[in-house]
């Protein structure tokens, strides 16, 4: 399960994958969790568009794009490198499909956790057709051996494999066919420049707004065969938390819903309540969302607490809260960071519907004033 966007798609060669630091374990079933299990890699297969036409939101990376791909083809050669940032979820291994059904290409893929050696990128390489897209998923995971190897691949289309150890060690030089790398990351910050600087084009994806989640959700119930209304549909992208993953995973627990529950059709109404039964609210928060949020506001008064009682005091591993639940809840503006811990925000008060405490002396909310007891 690769940490973005895993799929099974055409291949020249072997695809590998390995899981990312902080993904869930395969038994984790959030629904609202922007990584791909199992079922996920299947239907997304089905539901993912075929061309830049098809393509639902990112207008300017879709422009951006457009352009990179027609001035390769009117030239007649391979499009440029192209790096894609952002938040599982969001199209990346879509756009990287597209890209090479644009250019009439085949597309191997890969990921940079199962690159652990330098000789691993080489055997890939080594065997690329010319004009092939290479889909390198997690690209910041590589190992440095590796990633040192692709600085010359990408730029002079050459890769020196080393024969032999010690004094005796050859570098036999090996060329490679032009092909085009599509590197995929959810951390931009964790590439080396040198590598960074490589890529001809670099496109970062944004989370997307209700519209077009509501457009998503549209195109995916038709082909899925759902009868859904513009307020059922409307109902699903706002609890999708930007996320087009999310948004087609909900509407397939809704439809289930619909089926066993109501009439099959999918209303604002049988929305709200199949996701009520899922545990996922209004804003998107699921069980694990409102327990970080239960446990600031109603062990610790609001904050600040330090990550690892926090997760203690919810029953979840210290990484999980912290790149599970923390980034949505950041985004929401229902929690802060701070440098003593974790601070809960009025919003956060507000959305589960408590009185937050009156102000210390420090001026700080809830607990801020007692900070010291718990480690920042």
């Amino acid at each position: 399960m690769n940490r973005d966007e895993t799929s099974e798609a055409p291949s020249t060669g072997d695809s590998t994958a390995a899981p990312a630091a902080g993904v869930p374990a395969a038994g984790d079933e959030r629904l609202v969790a922007a990584f791909a299990d199992g079922e996920d890699q299947a239907v997304e297969a089905a539901l993912r568009p075929k061309d830049l036409g098809e393509f639902i939101g990112q207008r300017k990376v879709r422009e951006q794009l457009d352009l990179v791909l027609r001035a390769a083809r009117a030239r007649g050669s391979t499009a440029d490198h192209v790096l894609l940032s952002g938040a599982p979820g969001l199209g990346k291994t879509t756009l990287a499909m597209i890209i090479a059904a644009e250019m009439a290409a085949p597309i191997r893929i890969t990921s940079g956790p199962a690159i652990q050696h330098a000789g691993d990128l080489a055997a890939i390489l080594s065997s690329l057709q010319e004009g092939e897209v290479l889909f390198l998923d997690e690209i910041h995971r590589m190992s440095r051996p590796a990633e040192e190897m692709l600085y010359m691949a990408m730029e002079d289309f050459r890769v020196d494999v080393i024969v032999g150890k010690g004094p005796g060690a050859t570098a036999i030089p090996l060329e490679l066919p032009p092909f085009t790398l599509v590197g995929a990351t959810t951390r931009a910050g964790l590439l080396p420049p040198p590598l960074r600087d490589r890529f001809g084009f670099t496109a970062h994806m944004e989370f997307y707004e209700p519209p077009e989640l509501e457009k998503v959700v549209h195109r995916s119930a038709g082909l899925l065969e759902v009868t859904t209304d513009e307020e059922g549909a409307a109902e699903i992208a706002g609890r999708s938390r930007g996320t087009p993953r999310i948004a087609n995973r909900l509407l397939r627990r809704v439809r289930d819903y619909a089926q066993v529950k109501a009439d099959g059709l999918v209303t604002r109404d049988t929305a709200a309540r199949a996701l009520a039964v899922y545990e996922v609210d209004e804003r998107g928060l699921d069980r694990l969302d409102r327990g970080v949020l239960h446990a600031l506001l109603k062990l610790f008064g609001g904050g600040p607490v330090g990550l690892s009682t926090l997760a203690v005091a919810v029953g979840e591993e210290r990484d999980t809260v912290e790149e599970v639940a923390e980034p949505f809840l950041v985004r929401e503006g229902l929690l802060a960071r701070t440098p003593r811990g974790r601070v809960a925000t009025p919003a956060a008060w507000a959305h589960l519907g408590l009185a937050p405490p009156r102000q210390s002396g420090s001026g700080a909310p809830g607990g801020a004033g007692q900070g010291g007891l718990f480690e920042a």
